[in-house]
């Protein structure tokens, strides 16, 4: 008869670190709301309802869109900083 192996053996796993590409996917939410925008624009085109109201609107989500892409490309792009 074997004797048991009663040894315990203790694994530690680290998380892991995004990688840049897993990072760069974060940019694929900017071009679905660029596409809502121009739905809207089409969709006001097609069937005439007045945009004047909200277009002030539209232009500051637009800056404030390229500015948040701006900031995602140089946080995707960035190298690791936890490098061992």
């Amino acid at each position: 008869m074997e004797p048991l192996d009663t040894d315990m053996d203790y694994v530690v796993r680290e998380p892991q670190s995004m990688r840049p590409e897993t990072r760069m996917n974060v940019l694929f939410i900017l071009p679905i709301i660029g596409g809502i925008i121009m739905l809207t624009f089409i969709s006001a085109a097609l069937f005439q309802f007045d945009l004047s109201g909200v277009v002030d609107t539209l232009m500051g989500l637009m800056i404030v869109f390229f500015i948040i892409f701006i900031a995602l490309l140089f946080w995707g792009m960035a190298p690791n900083a936890r490098k061992s």
